[in-house]
């Protein structure tokens, strides 16, 4: 999945002369333009008093949509769209690569990273995730992508894990977002960012001594990554499972290692004897194949097909999901013995999914992207936005505990002044980092003559206003008039609709 600079450079003419214009934004901005970015010179707009089933399906599969993405999903059918983002190497995304993809540090292996200083790092990882999720055509691969980083969360600021994360990004979470969990795990497990992060890397039991397995991460593995909180395992699971991944560690002064950000297998620090892990046997003698061993056995668990299954009904239908939803999904998890793509087939098009229609709150992240795809906002992800999201607690890669950040509403409400600060600054160009362009947004929408709250309403939430919102909007907008001369009004007054609508809780919600 991984876009190379080389690969990119063949991509296409344009790309090349993005490349020779590596350094000017301003340059970047006006390609990608050529390439599909530009506004449509008219976006319909939903018209019903409930969210647009459509629309429902962009707001969750994807980071919400952009001007034209609506249009597009209704002339493919609903189908088409999902087989097309459960394919994602099957969608050109250069505009988007030309944005993202220009970060030298996200090429460079685990070891090789140690060249770069640490705020280069956080910088270039953090707005890469940025504009992906922004501006890439594979929105459910980039959705996917945020989900399975939280649930295999590193947090950059532990130890050297911030040389490593990069790496982890692209060879564990971007590689096998959409592919087998089974294979999701097991690269994860031998990532020289989580034996770091989780204290794998000195797992070790020598022959002879009274050396102990360290359990941080097979307990995590189980709790966490695979069968959750007491699913069925116990704390001699936990042990047992520690001695089939005692050896592995990682490494970055291995001089003379062909490759020195791998990570490698000890035999000397592995405890090779016989093992039982939730009532399976393993033979003495396995040595590394005993990590291989220990990741079929558990996630092969019921526990974990329920467990797994749960955290994405979370995610995709709604923060309490019905049974019916989590035993559908965990089925096709069994079923498909892991994959990924079968488990979202069925909830994407389950009756649950479409039942459940503005029920979720939008985490910080999503909400900022999903802002700034509505709006067709032209960023690089600079300081000034990366910034806005730190201040809603959403700082990427910077959760401090290995459960990633929460699905949960509550931990969020605190942050809403600062969506709404955001709304607002975003409405009127004023946000740092970022511009959008107001007026050709509102001639496409139909909503320039006069001001349409009620289009640009459906355009930002998929339905009409009822009576309260609309009313608001109005208001607002009045109180706007009177204090402003006439000349002012007409951009003015469109700024602060659009503005409360960001804000408003139908756009929070999705």
């Amino acid at each position: 999945m991984r876009t190379t600079r080389r690969s990119l450079l063949r991509a296409t003419a344009l790309g090349g002369m993005a490349a020779a214009f590596s350094g000017c934004e301003r340059v970047t901005s006006q390609i990608t333009g050529f390439l599909g970015e530009a506004l449509p010179e008219r976006v319909g707009v939903p018209s019903g008093k409930s969210i647009d089933p459509d629309f429902h399906l962009l707001s969750r599969a994807a980071f919400g949509p952009r001007p034209g993405d609506l249009e597009r999903l209704k002339q493919m059918g609903r189908q088409a769209w999902l087989e097309e983002q459960l394919h994602p190497d099957s969608i050109n995304d250069t505009a988007c690569d030309l944005r993202a993809e220009r970060f030298e540090s996200l090429y460079f292996s685990a070891g090789d990273a140690y060249e770069f200083r640490k705020p280069v790092l956080r910088n270039e990882i953090t707005r890469h995730a940025v504009l992906k999720a922004v501006y890439s055509r594979r929105q459910l691969f980039e959705v996917m992508v945020e989900f399975w980083g939280d649930h295999l969360n590193i947090d950059l600021e532990k130890g050297d894990c911030i040389y490593l994360k990069p790496s982890d990004d692209r060879d564990v979470i971007r590689k096998h977002a959409l592919g087998n969990f089974h294979d999701l795990i097991r690269a994860s497990a031998t990532s020289p960012a989580m034996l770091v992060y989780l204290d794998g890397k000195s797992n070790k039991v020598r022959k002879g001594t009274q050396d102990k397995p360290n359990e941080n991460y097979a307990r995590e593995l189980m709790e966490l990554h695979t069968m959750g909180v007491h699913n069925g395992y116990t704390q001699r699971d936990v042990s047992e499972a520690a001695r089939c991944l005692s050896g592995w560690t990682f490494d970055a002064t291995r001089t003379f290692a062909l490759n020195r950000g791998d990570a490698y297998f000890r035999p000397d620090w592995h405890d090779d004897g016989p093992k039982t892990i939730l009532g399976t046997s393993i033979a003495a003698g396995g040595g590394q194949k005993d990590l291989e061993s220990l990741v079929e056995i558990v996630c092969a668990h019921p526990s974990t097909a329920r467990f797994i299954a749960t955290k994405l009904c979370r995610r995709f239908v709604s923060p309490d999901p019905p049974e019916s939803a989590i035993k559908e999904a965990a089925d096709a998890f069994t079923s498909g013995r892991g994959d990924i793509k079968t488990v979202l087939r069925c909830i994407l098009n389950s009756e649950d999914f479409d039942s459940s229609r503005g029920l979720i709150l939008k985490r910080p992240f999503k909400f900022v992207v999903s802002a700034l795809r509505a709006t067709g906002a032209d960023t690089h992800a600079d300081f000034g936005l990366t910034e806005a999201l730190h201040r809603m607690g959403h700082g990427l890669f910077q959760y401090p505990t290995p459960d990633g950040y929460p699905d949960q509403e509550l931990p969020w409400m605190g942050t809403l002044m600062w969506r709404w600060n955001f709304a607002i600054a975003l409405a009127n160009n004023n946000q740092p980092g970022v511009q959008i362009k107001l007026s050709p947004l509102l001639k496409a929408l139909g909503a320039h003559r006069p001001i349409d709250a009620g289009r640009l309403f459906g355009h930002f939430t998929g339905r009409t206003p009822t009576t309260a919102e609309f009313e608001a909007i109005a208001q607002s907008n009045a109180l706007l008039l009177a204090s402003k001369e006439e000349r002012d009004s007409s951009e003015t007054r469109a700024a602060q609709a659009v503005g409360l609508i960001l804000a408003s809780p139908a756009f929070q919600r999705c």
